[in-house]
């Protein structure tokens, strides 16, 4: 398992939070370690998935990943 934060822009409250944990749920291959606002930590399968698919999975969710560590 592989680990990423990802920082977020344009979460601000308890439901941005709720929507982006719920979207990274229904990730193949993806753990989620804690959302919090503006970001995502979480641990992922690389040979099931990359880091840039997990943010293109926040993106599609409404929330725009600024970076990834």
């Amino acid at each position: 398992m592989q680990h990423a934060t990802f920082e977020i822009s344009g979460m601000s409250c308890g439901h941005c939070v709720k929507a982006v944990d719920k979207a990274l749920q229904q990730a193949e291959g993806v753990t989620v370690e804690q959302v919090a606002i503006g970001s995502a930590t979480v641990a992922y399968d690389p040979q099931q998935t990359s880091a840039e698919a997990i943010a293109a999975v926040i993106d599609d969710a409404g929330y725009p990943v600024t970076a990834t560590r």
